[in-house]
């Protein structure tokens, strides 16, 4: 990447902190954001704090890639509870949506468990702050009212003395001063009484509940994504229930490894128009949680997205309440009116598709279903829905392909072609005979970006087909091939599965870089320099070609 004039003086200009105080005073508000990026970049903690905390503009949204240095992000928040007393502040809205990375990743960057408890621990400290100043008001405003007190007595007696050697006919109108006097005295206590309450919370009943509500409004709105577990719920509960300066706002959602209870509870919490999606992980809802959550799902209208990913939802084997459930979660999506992305995993829901996706009111844009055992009526009834001509993404990876799936399939990739970037047939058990059927429907996708193929059973033959299908595609960026199976050790069953090709040892006598050149060939003759050829399944990233 090429950086521009203004980066490379801003990334100069923080490079030397103990200089900043020669040039903070008199930077113009138009260069604070290349300054903050340049600080950001260069992991200058030091000078990200200074310059937020006079931030001059009512929003700041923090760029999300590269992700910043935990050092960078932690002075950041650090820097927005310091400016909420500094005059030079202007932020009204921080928006940190999208900020998280990868934990222990290059750079160190602050994962999404560490980023949510570090926010809430700032909306916490806030709070705390505030209630310190309350306190230090409320004693200074005592002493004042104190000193008032002894300075109103000492005019008193003074005044008293001085009318002690008049005569009788003057003691009335001495009588009436006193009176006037402690009148004064006592309304000035009064009207300070009434402004000291008047800044200290009132506590008001609300059925069998007391809520606090704060004079002060909101100072900041803090916007983030928040992945909740067992640990950090408590925190993030906290952060959400308390009033001060900074109000926590969620835009994504990510619950893992928590209940039912606590996931009502914390949808409970959140505001109503902010979020975009739910993402519910390693959760043991079962069928009848989610038929549960799902109800509640429609009071959020601007939700997008619904991603469930191993939460104990089997449907393979027969049960009681079986078929009424299905109709419940039926029903609960078809509340989602602005549902777009799908994502279920590994909820072994074979034969349902049509249950669950022909009541969505509006066609999905992305849809996920790996490990879903999906039957042969699932692929059938998906090529021919709503939702298969405006498919953007489509991830069918360990759903086994074969002769009888395969006219769906290529349906499907018909009714998609203008509109699929992103697509993953890993592991659906693809051999040399059906990716050659599969080919011709995979070439016609002509806005497709990205194709996985990891952990099919291919030979060198079938994968450099493959290869040569891929060069031809102009708007293909990214394709994740599989090791072909003269590179895997002896022993491989004739049709391996996944798991079996994950595990399996490749052969370290035979040279794999043999493999290697033959396509690094076929790319050069092709001049497709765009394209990126890749197996390395660990470091694979389709958002890379975004």
């Amino acid at each position: 990447m090429v950086l521009s004039l203004l980066s490379l003086c801003a990334s100069e200009v923080v490079r030397d902190h103990s200089s900043s105080p020669c040039w903070l005073s008199f930077v113009p508000m138009e260069l604070f954001r290349p300054l903050l990026e340049a600080s950001l970049s260069g992991c200058r903690p030091l000078a990200v704090g200074e310059l937020v905390q006079r931030w001059p503009e009512r929003t700041l949204r923090v760029r999300r890639k590269p992700a910043p240095n935990r050092l960078c992000i932690q002075a950041l928040l650090l820097a927005v509870v310091r400016g909420l007393l500094d005059h030079r502040c202007a932020l009204r809205v921080l928006d940190l949506c999208g900020l998280q990375g990868d934990e222990g990743g290059t750079g160190d960057p602050m994962g999404g468990w560490s980023l949510t408890v570090a926010l809430c621990t700032m909306v916490l400290q806030a709070r705390s702050g505030v209630q310190r100043a309350q306190r230090e008001r409320k004693r200074s405003s005592d002493l004042e009212r104190k000193r008032d007190v002894k300075r109103e007595r000492a005019g008193e007696h003074t005044h008293e003395e001085e009318l002690t050697g008049n005569n009788t006919g003057e003691e009335e109108l001495t009588t009436t001063c006193g009176i006037s006097s402690e009148d004064e005295l006592i309304r000035g206590v009064r009207r300070r009484m009434e402004a000291e309450r008047k800044m200290m919370p009132t506590v008001t009943e609300s059925g069998s509940k007391q809520e606090v509500k704060e004079d002060s409004e909101v100072l900041v709105h803090v916007r983030a994504d928040l992945f909740v577990n067992a640990r950090s719920w408590e925190r993030v509960r906290g952060a959400l229930t308390t009033c001060g300066p900074l109000k926590l706002q969620c835009r994504y959602l990510r619950a893992e490894e928590i209940s039912v209870s606590s996931i009502r509870a914390l949808l409970a919490l959140l505001p109503q128009q902010g979020l975009l999606g739910l993402d519910v992980r390693y959760s043991n809802i079962g069928v009848a949680g989610l038929a549960e959550l799902l109800p509640l799902l429609k009071s959020f209208p601007a939700l997008s997205s619904l991603r469930l990913h191993y939460c104990n939802l089997d449907l393979r084997r027969e049960q009681p309440g079986q078929e009424g459930a299905l109709k419940e979660l039926s029903e609960g999506l078809k509340q989602l009116q602005e549902l777009r992305c799908l994502s279920l995993t590994a909820l072994r829901l074979p034969g349902q598709l049509r249950v669950l996706l022909s009541s969505l009111p509006r066609p999905l844009e992305v849809l996920e279903l790996p490990y879903l055992s999906l039957s042969p009526a699932d692929l059938a009834f998906l090529s021919v829905s709503h939702h298969a001509s405006t498919l953007q993404q489509l991830d069918l990876s360990e759903n086994r392909l074969d002769e009888t799936t395969l006219t769906s399939i290529r349906r499907l990739l018909s009714q998609a072609s203008s509109t699929l970037q992103h697509l993953s047939l890993s592991g659906c058990g693809l051999t040399d005979n059906l990716l050659v059927l599969l080919l011709p429907s995979l070439g016609c996708c002509r806005a497709l970006r990205s194709l996985a193929l990891a952990l099919n059973p291919l030979s060198v033959s079938g994968l450099m087909d493959l290869v040569k299908m891929a060069v031809k595609m102009p708007s293909l960026r990214q394709l994740l091939y599989p090791n072909p199976l003269e590179d895997y050790q002896p022993g491989l069953p004739e049709m391996p599965s996944s798991a079996q090709l994950l595990d399996w040892p490749l052969d370290e006598a035979i040279d794999v870089n043999i493999t290697s050149s033959q396509i690094n060939r076929a790319l050069k003759a092709s001049g497709r320099s765009d394209l990126l050829l890749t197996c390395d399944l660990l470091n694979y990233d389709k958002d890379m070609v975004c």
